[in-house]
């Protein structure tokens, strides 16, 4: 993934929640520069023992045009092996994860330097303002395991601004004198 275009500062991180995660917030900790992806500093994500299934939230700053994604899972079975990708959605919860159809999906490999890239379909992943990863099972392991995730893609800044208007209930047209007004009225027009 080139580092240029990998997106890590657009991300909410503290908004970024999971569910069925075993620690909580340990969530926000995958998220690294793509150059630390192979760091074992802080915490990994982890899903309960006994229960594969994640449902990882992650809301963005801004806009962002999806291009790909990277997943680095756990050893001995416990990376993740199916994700279904949603999103601009708030409301997901495991069983509507399951009835849903996802914008795309994919059969995950065991990755663990980070050099598989899965592409998105573009034309789907254009102003993504969050999205929501669902990880459904693994390789066999009682619990999964993720320990990096990385978009790449192009981001766009929000620009909201606060938009001062002024609304009259009656309007008053002497607050709202127009220069050369009173000579129209003089010329007949």
């Amino acid at each position: 993934m080139d580092a240029v275009h990998t997106i890590t500062t657009a991300k909410n991180k503290i908004a970024v929640r999971c569910l069925n995660e075993a620690e909580d917030g340990s969530c926000r900790h995958i998220f690294k520069p793509w150059d630390q992806r192979l760091s074992t500093d802080g915490p990994s994500l982890l899903s309960d023992d006994d229960d594969p299934e994640l449902l990882l939230h992650v809301p963005f700053t801004g806009s962002v045009k999806l291009q790909a994604l990277t997943v680095i899972g756990g050893p001995n079975g416990s990376s993740p092996a199916k994700l279904k990708v949603f999103i601009n959605r708030d409301d997901l919860d495991f069983s509507t994860a399951t009835e849903l159809a996802p914008v795309q999906e994919w059969d995950l490999l065991e990755n663990f330097n980070g050099q598989m890239e899965y592409p998105t379909q573009v034309a789907k992943f254009n102003g993504v303002h969050s999205i929501d990863l669902y990880f459904p099972a693994n390789f066999g392991a009682a619990a999964t395991e993720i320990t990096f995730i990385a978009f790449k893609g192009e981001f766009s800044e929000r620009k909201r601004q606060a938009v001062e208007a002024v609304y009259e209930a009656r309007p008053v047209p002497s607050d709202h004198k127009v220069p050369g007004g009173d000579q129209m009225g003089q010329m007949g027009m």
